[in-house]
């Protein structure tokens, strides 16, 4: 089966870090016709907007993408290139694990959590205007729908990859009307699932709990300001942005990026890790169903990150992008034989 995949290289380092993606992904056995795009600040004077609607159609289409980071443009009517996407496509569902790898230097060892994060409503979307000339005033949105939605994606995830429980983070001490709502929500779905432990959080003490003894959570699923925190949070237990990947899932799409930035700086130099976005790669493929290629592409990223000697310089190594990307589809290919 050939898959027809939206490819969004991005700006800065994307173009490199996806285009190392690509071929490490190629190499699994998957076939894959990639369908290239391009988006971001670097179309604007060619389109007259970071997002042209042939990007939208093409992932309308195929219904799945790849993408590598955009630079949101300042001073324009884009408050975020990657927020408009998720929106124009009802990709409701942000999904980014934190999983401890080899060799990334972190303070803490064997986490392994996945956040789960409403993306559509809450303060996140931006709802605000100005009261006069001197107070702004930010609406902070939950509905049923969508908090019911959220909660039974967190939990059919935690089911369907045997994941032992789900924690609602919240702030409904407080905000008894909208993350009460939203915790209303979650619990009367979780008795829907009595095979996976529930409990909640005060988004507060989630914090800190989760820099004290990561290793008793595992899916946490909460409102979209929260979760745009509390993942980053995450992806610093296990290293960084730099090897933290993410999706957005929708009804009728998904789009597979790296959580980190565009880094025009290191642009052009082919230094930057690939892992973020060809990890997000894998949770592609898992979502395509070829789950054996998305473990093979896991064996030999960690295989290269014990082993040490093709590691780019963030990682404390010397290699390049393309080069660390040679060394994953050189251990794929050891492997096999």
């Amino acid at each position: 089966m050939t898959y027809n995949i939206t490819l969004i290289p991005g700006d800065g380092i994307g173009p490199e870090i996806a285009e190392a993606a690509r071929r490490v992904i190629d190499a699994s056995g998957v076939s894959i016709n990639w369908d290239v795009v391009d988006a971001g600040e670097g179309v604007i004077q060619q389109y007259g907007t970071p997002l042209p609607q042939h990007v939208l159609q093409s992932i309308r289409k195929n219904g799945i993408a790849l993408k590598g980071p955009l630079t949101t443009p300042v001073g324009t009517g884009f408050r975020s290139v990657n927020v408009t996407l998720r929106k124009e496509l009802n990709l409701y569902a942000n999904v980014r694990p934190a999983r401890t790898l080899p060799n990334i230097p972190t303070r803490y060892q064997n986490v392994d959590l996945v956040v789960v994060r409403e993306n559509t409503e809450d303060l996140y979307a931006g709802v605000e205007h100005m009261v006069g000339r001197d107070a702004a005033e930010s609406i902070k949105i939950i509905t049923r729908e969508a908090s019911e939605r959220i909660a039974r994606y967190a939990f059919e995830y935690a089911r369907r990859e045997k994941r032992r429980k789900v924690t609602a983070v919240h702030k409904a001490n407080i905000m008894k009307l909208s993350d009460g709502l939203f915790l209303e929500c979650a619990r009367q779905v979780a008795a829907g699932y009595p095979d996976i432990e529930f409990e909640d959080r005060i988004v507060d003490n989630m914090c800190m709990q989760l820099v004290q003894k990561p290793e008793l959570y595992d899916v946490l699923v909460m409102p979209n300001l929260y979760g745009d925190i509390i993942s980053d949070l995450c992806a610093g237990l296990v290293g960084g942005l730099g090897v933290a990947p993410g999706a957005n899932i929708g009804e009728n799409g998904a789009v597979f990026e790296p959580v980190h930035g565009s880094a025009p700086k290191y642009a052009g130099q082919n230094k930057v890790n690939p892992l973020a976005i060809l990890l997000s790669g894998v949770m592609m493929l898992e979502h395509l169903g070829e789950t054996e290629a998305a473990a093979r592409i896991h064996r030999a990223v960690v295989a290269v990150l014990e082993e040490g000697t093709s590691l780019t310089y963030d990682l404390g190594g010397t290699a390049g992008t393309s080069e660390m990307a040679d060394a994953i589809i050189n251990k794929m290919v050891s492997q096999e034989h």
